[in-house]
């Protein structure tokens, strides 16, 4: 079979340790003969994956306040990460502001405080948000804190169009696993798919869901089909 090399691969040939060519496709059953980033995506979303480049390198960080936040941020980048991934605290994550008497011994201990947009600011501040992704781990509170990011990005001229990222927003998972929801399931949901319309039409390189399969196998909902 002719396989097509696909768009923009690094390499003129990928070979393993053994000095192996690895083939870009191996396999295409006749009930389903598309390609890798072909509906209906069964070999993958991208059409190309690690042979167009490699994946994005990134941290999980959050400290306390937005500047200390801000600052790691910066050393990681002049580091060599490729992206950033926020950590946010419980309050952050329960839609309290950092001085509501519920937040109390809790704000900035598992990750970064943001109540307001100035928070945001300060967070990214001389941070290249046209040039990098931005994982933000955050499922109740997800659309206002891709809010508050969209928005510092105007600000710096930069078009959401350009902003490239992903946010959790897996609300059912909150529900199954770990317990910071807000609001009931279907509204939770019709904020998810919300969402999900709005950066198809204004972010179109944003990741709008990130399933998170570990929280779920971790707290024991996922076994084995009898």
């Amino acid at each position: 079979m002719k396989e097509s090399k696909g768009p923009r691969e690094r390499k003129a040939q990928f070979k393993t340790s053994s000095n192996i060519e690895l083939r870009r496709v191996y396999h295409k059953a006749a009930a389903d003969p598309s390609e890798p980033g072909e509906f209906p995506f069964t070999r993958g979303v991208q059409a190309t994956m690690y042979r167009g480049r490699l994946w994005t390198m990134r941290q999980y960080a959050g400290f306390g306040s937005a500047k200390d936040s801000n600052e790691r941020y910066k050393m990681l980048l002049n580091r060599g990460t490729t992206g950033l991934s926020v950590a946010f605290d419980l309050p952050t994550q329960m839609g309290y502001d950092s001085d509501h008497h519920m937040a109390t011994g809790e704000v900035g201990k598992v990750g970064v405080a943001i109540s307001s947009l100035e928070d945001m600011e300060v967070l990214l501040a001389d941070l290249p948000l046209a040039d990098i992704s931005t994982s933000m781990t955050i499922n109740s509170t997800a659309g206002v804190l891709l809010a508050l990011y969209i928005a510092v990005a105007k600000k710096r001229g930069v078009a959401m169009s350009q902003l490239k990222g992903t946010i959790q927003n897996d609300l059912l998972k909150e529900y199954i696993a770990r317990g910071t929801y807000i609001y009931p399931p279907k509204p939770s949901l019709r904020v998810i798919t919300d969402i999900f319309k709005f950066c198809t039409d204004k972010v179109p390189e944003w990741n709008t869901i990130s399933i998170s399969g570990y929280h779920i196998r971790e707290a024991g909902k996922i076994g084995r089909a009898s």
